[in-house]
């Protein structure tokens, strides 16, 4: 379970909730015609939009952003020189002794490709066409949920239009322009709502998300390459760190080391 999406959502939802508590009471802004118009219309747009297929896959991607997979590139660094030496000692042939300890899919199949003999450019061809296939159906979620944060609002202000349209159109009775304008006014708040705490932040978090794997797979590349060609491990391991490095941040490397050395501390 991601902690960091969940705290935010029921945070966000709680401060939203509590400063309505402050100053009234909670059924004032619940209304059901309001509700369906934002989340039909969105849902609605959404479909005009994007194939159906794609949009029952984000379904899917919804709960992925709840969930966090643990990973650690300086770990998968570190077993991808462990096989290197092993290469390196008793040949390409020996990886197979190793396969069963590798907890990366993406990782496995590239070593497995590599054992049946297959030739670099049809390992990386493989790989590669992996990689983009993931790269592509995470796309498709963010730009889901990006499209469907736009909608939200548009379609808050639709509801708006709408309550505003039946008050004016009959102003005898004075007393009521205030709470009809209140009715009119709540689907614009449930769409900025919706937009801002549920379907922008999880484009950003998909994007992010996105872009660790790829990240991954990009290592998981290089890492096989360089054990195909037998090189030093210590010159791979130095390479593939920098590149880490270099995505992440100074900070966040050194951080890291000091995280290592405190577990081999604790070994």
């Amino acid at each position: 379970m991601d902690l960091a999406t969940l705290v935010g959502v029921i945070a966000g939802m709680g401060l939203v909730i509590a400063s309505i508590l402050m100053n009234s009471g909670l059924d004032l802004f619940i209304n059901i015609p309001s509700a369906m118009i934002v989340l039909g219309g969105t849902l609605a747009a959404t479909l005009i939009a994007f194939p159906i297929n794609e949009v029952m896959k984000v379904m899917g991607l919804f709960l992925r952003v709840f969930m966090v997979r643990k990973s650690n590139q300086y770990q998968l660094i570190e077993t991808m020189v462990n096989v290197c030496n092993v290469a390196r000692k008793g040949g390409v042939l020996a990886i197979e002794s190793k396969l069963k300890e590798i907890d990366n899919d993406f990782l496995k199949k590239g070593l497995e490709l590599t054992v049946d003999g297959k030739d670099e450019a049809t390992v990386n061809a493989l790989l590669k066409r992996e990689v983009k296939q993931l790269q592509n159906a995470h796309k498709d979620g963010w730009e889901i949920f990006n499209q469907m944060g736009a909608f939200a609002p548009a379609f808050g202000m639709v509801g708006t239009l709408i309550g505003l349209i039946q008050m004016l159109s009959d102003l005898s009775d004075v007393s009521s322009v205030g709470p009809k304008m209140a009715v009119a006014l709540i689907t614009t708040f449930y769409g900025a709502v919706v937009a801002n705490l549920v379907f922008i932040p999880m484009t950003v978090k998909l994007k992010r998300r996105s872009a660790t794997e790829a990240l991954e797979m990009q290592l998981i590349l290089e890492g096989i390459s360089y054990i195909r060609k037998g090189v030093n491990p210590r010159f791979m391991q130095d390479v593939l760190e920098n590149y880490v490095d270099t995505y992440h941040g100074k900070k966040e490397k050194k951080g890291a080391d000091k995280g290592k050395k405190k577990d081999k501390e604790n070994k």
